[in-house]
C-alpha cells in the first residue's frame, strides 16, 4: 500500500529529538526494569528498542510518554526535561499492542476520539478524520466497528488515531505482534514508510529481529533493562559489542561454544576441547594466550569444504538437516560445549594449573593436546551440558545425510570472540597478513 502524506507533511510540527538521560525504573517489588539507560533519538529518526521479552523496552516507552513514573533519571523532548509534564501535554502519540481502540465506537468515533477530548468543534473532528483517514486508506471503514475488521485494519486504525493529534512523536509498542506473519511483514514496510514521509520521530519497540533490521535508522538493543548497544542495522548485526548481541541477532541463531586461546612459537589456536581451530601465526589474537574466549559463529561464518582444506575449520557429524526449499540448515555436531549468555565466565587456570589438568581425569570433551576443557556451573540445574552444535546454510542440491561427517571452512573475518563478562575481543585480521 502507497500512501500519499503530502498534506499531512505540511502540518507537521518542527521535528524534535527524544531522550533519556540515565533513566532508571525500579518497581515496588524490588525489579529493576529500566537501569540508567541514556538514548537519544534525533529529530525525524526511526529509533527501534529492541529485546527479549521483559528487558524493559515497553516499561521505556511508557516512561517516556509519561505513563510511568520513574525512579531516577529524565526524559527528554527537544533537549528539555519534561518529567514532571503531564502525559498529554507531550504531545507523544503512542500505539499499543493490543490497539487499545473501543468496541463501542465507531472507526470514525476511535480516531476522532483524542480530538473531542480536546474539545474541538464537530466540523472540525469530522474534517480531520475524514483526511487521515483518505490518507491511510482506510475511508470505507468509517461507519464500521473494530469487531468487523481485521488485524491490519485495526493497525491503520490506530496509526489515523495516532496521527490525527498531530504528535511530536510516535510511541509504537509492538503495534504488529498480533497479526499473522505475512501480514506482518507486509505492514512493517507500510509502518516504517508512514512515520518516515510524515518526519516524526519515532520510537519502536519490539522483540522481533527482522523488524528491527529492516525498518529501523537505528538499533537500541536491550537486556535486563540495560542498554547493550545502540547502531545502524548493519553494525549492530556484523559488529556485535556484547555476547548477549550477538546471540540474540541472526537467524538461525548463533552458535556459542567455549573456548581457550592457545599461542606457542609458531602457532596460535582455538581450543574448544573437542578440537581445534588454527589460525595464523601473527593472528593478533595471539596476546590473549590462555584467555578462555566464548566463540560465536553465525550460519555465514562457515562454508562446507573439502577434506583437503587447510584452513581454519571444524569438523563434526550431522545431526539434522531441515529444509527450507531453496537451502536447507544443517545442524552439525562439534563436540565442543555451548557457552550461554546466561552462565557467567569463569576463570582458566595459568599455564602451570593448565600443566596439572592434562594429567588429570577430565571429561570426555577434553581430546586436544592443550588439555583445555571446557568449564561449566555444577549448580545450573538438569543434566550435563549437551555437545555444541554449529549450523551451516546448504543449498538444497546435494544435501549431507543424518550422521555423515562434515569439515566447515570459517571465515576469519565473521569469527566473533567474547571475553569472560561477555565483551567483545576487537581484532583486525587484515594487519594479520589474512589478505
Amino acid at each position: 500500500m502507497v500512501i500519499d502524506v503530502s498534506p499531512l507533511l505540511r502540518e507537521v510540527n518542527a521535528l524534535v529529538a527524544i531522550g533519556t538521560e540515565e533513566l532508571t525504573k525500579v518497581f515496588e517489588d524490588g525489579t529493576v526494569a529500566v537501569d540508567q539507560v541514556s538514548l537519544r533519538a534525533a529529530p525525524g529518526e526511526f529509533l527501534v528498542l529492541l529485546g527479549p521479552t521483559g528487558c524493559g523496552k515497553s516499561t521505556m516507552l511508557r516512561l517516556v510518554a509519561g505513563l510511568e513514573t520513574p525512579t531516577g533519571g529524565h526524559v527528554l523532548i527537544d533537549g528539555k526535561v519534561v518529567d514532571d509534564l503531564p502525559s498529554r501535554e507531550r504531545r507523544l502519540a503512542m500505539v499499543f499492542q493490543d490497539y487499545a481502540l473501543y468496541p463501542h465506537l465507531t472507526v470514525a468515533q476511535n480516531i476522532g476520539f483524542p480530538l473531542r477530548v480536546r474539545h474541538e468543534t464537530a466540523t472540525d473532528v469530522s474534517a480531520r478524520v475524514g483526511e487521515v483517514a483518505d490518507q491511510l486508506g482506510i475511508s470505507g471503514l468509517l461507519r464500521k466497528l473494530p469487531g468487523a475488521l481485521s488485524g491490519g485494519e485495526r493497525q491503520r486504525v490506530a496509526m489515523a488515531r495516532a496521527i490525527v493529534r498531530r504528535p511530536l512523536g510516535f510511541l509504537l509498542d509492538e503495534p504488529l505482534s498480533n497479526l499473522d506473519a505475512g501480514l506482518r511483514a507486509e505492514l512493517r514496510s507500510d509502518v516504517a514508510a508512514l512515520a518516515r514521509r510524515i518526519g516524526v520521530t519515532t520510537l519502536y519497540v519490539t522483540h522481533d529481529q527482522a523488524e528491527a533490521m529492516t525498518m529501523a535508522d537505528r538499533v537500541a538493543v536491550l537486556r535486563r533493562g540495560v542498554l547493550q548497544q545502540v547502531g545502524p542495522p548493519e553494525q549492530v548485526y556484523n559488529d556485535p559489542a556484547t555476547l548477549f548481541v550477538a546471540a540474540f541477532l541472526g537467524t538461525p541463531r548463533t552458535s556459542l561454544l567455549e573456548g581457550a586461546v592457545y599461542a606457542d612459537d609458531d602457532r596460535v589456536v582455538i581450543d574448544l576441547g573437542s578440537q581445534l581451530v588454527e589460525l595464523p601465526a601473527d593472528h593478533p589474537v595471539r596476546s590473549r594466550h590462555t584467555d578462555r574466549v566464548s566463540v560465536a559463529l553465525r550460519a555465514d561464518a562457515l562454508t562446507p569444504t573439502t577434506a583437503g582444506h587447510t584452513g581454519p575449520s571444524l569438523t563434526g557429524t550431522v545431526r539434522r538437516v531441515e529444509h527450507l526449499g531453496h537451502e536447507a540448515l544443517v545442524h552439525v555436531d562439534t563436540g565442543a560445549l555451548p557457552t550461554s549468555t546466561e552462565r557467567s565466565r569463569l576463570e582458566l587456570p595459568g599455564p602451570q594449573a593448565a600443566a596439572l589438568m592434562r594429567d588429570a581425569p577430565r571429561p570426555v570433551a577434553a581430546r586436544t593436546e592443550y588439555g583445555f576443557y571446557p568449564a561449566y556451573d555444577p549448580e545450573l540445574p538438569g543434566e550435563p551440558p549437551p555437545v555444541g552444535e554449529v549450523v551451516v546454510r546448504v543449498p538444497a542440491a546435494g544435501l549431507p545425510r543424518r550422521d555423515e561427517q562434515l569439515k566447515l571452512a570459517v571465515d576469519l573475518d565473521r569469527l566473533l570472540l567474547f571475553d569472560r563478562a561477555g565483551a567483545r575481543i576487537r581484532l583486525d585480521v587484515r594487519k594479520a597478513g589474512q589478505r
